[in-house]
């Protein structure tokens, strides 16, 4: 018993040790991004900055939003996730269900119909085919549209509806006077809030970190970029001024001023501005996320 006890002791020590170890490691690169981008840009450059600043200073996130339609951005990125979220929510959560249905016709000929394009894509040149016939590109219904149904998160809530919700409760409601409405807004919804609030969460961070659509589909306007594209754009003029500084030191033909900003600085406050509104919002999905998280682990 004695050392079946300290074996126990042994490996506690060894568990917590290792878990604080990756925790650490997981940590340490935002909360360094975090203090580079409220340290000093110039300060920076001396190097050593661990996870608090030295010279505290709010010259990155200014030289950041002080660049035109950055505002615009914000608010486009703002409208694209909760817009996109909510839409993709409705109908992928309806095909969802609709799919947990045993007297659906032809449900498994439209399922397979629906996984043949998750191994068979047809790449980008069609999808921009597709897009441009339907005529959505450089409209902010290119943040939308395409991305409006998710097979992959429709299986999610179709598996989780068919653990997790017994056809007997349906039933029940019918004989009570329900119908079909009533029973999915009522009885079928508030049960699988835990789902529900992990497709959000997976739908709202692609929407808010996604720029290549804007890249690709919506460059031609630019009062509809997002605040990721923008962001994006000020790195690469930042990167691009600074180089050129540098070589004109190097040759001894520059005069100008010392840049007041640096790449590695601006880069952080994107990493910072970029990431914070999603993890401001996680705190509050966090206990619904992790038992949508492991839907169908456990079973009766």
């Amino acid at each position: 018993m004695r050392v079946s006890n300290a074996g126990y002791r042994v490996f506690r020590v060894f568990n917590v040790t290792f878990l604080i170890l990756l925790t650490v490691s997981f940590l340490f690169p935002y909360l360094n991004a975090l203090a580079i981008a409220f340290n000093d840009p110039m300060n920076s450059r001396l190097g050593g900055l661990t996870v608090f600043p030295r010279v505290f200073s709010m010259l990155n996130f200014e030289s950041l939003f002080k660049q035109e339609d950055i505002t615009r951005a914000a608010v486009i990125s703002a409208l694209r996730v909760v817009s996109g979220t909510i839409i993709s929510l409705v109908i992928t959560f309806a095909a969802g269900y609709a799919f947990t249905k045993k007297g659906f016709r032809g449900r498994s000929a439209l399922l397979i119909f629906l996984i043949i394009p998750m191994y068979l894509n047809g790449g980008l040149i069609p999808f921009y085919i597709l897009v441009n016939r339907i005529h959505i590109i450089n409209t902010f219904w290119m943040y939308i549209i395409p991305y409006s149904f998710s097979f992959f998160n429709m299986v999610i809530i179709r598996v989780y509806i068919n653990t997790n919700i017994p056809d007997s409760i349906e039933e029940a409601a019918k004989i009570d006077g329900a119908n079909d409405i009533m029973i999915l807004l009522r009885i079928v919804v508030p049960l699988c809030a835990p789902i529900i609030a992990t497709i959000c969460l997976f739908m709202a961070v692609y929407h808010w970190n996604d720029w290549t659509t804007t890249l690709m589909f919506v460059s031609g306007k630019s009062q509809l970029a997002t605040l990721q594209y923008k962001l994006m754009q000020v790195l690469k003029e930042s990167e691009t001024l600074n180089n050129a500084i540098m070589d004109s030191i190097k040759r001894g033909a520059y005069s100008g001023q010392t840049p007041t900003v640096t790449p590695e600085s601006l880069q952080s406050a994107m990493v910072i501005a970029t990431t914070l509104p999603i993890i401001a919002v996680y705190p509050f999905l966090q206990k619904y996320f992790l038992k949508g998280a492991v839907i169908g682990a456990l079973k009766d």
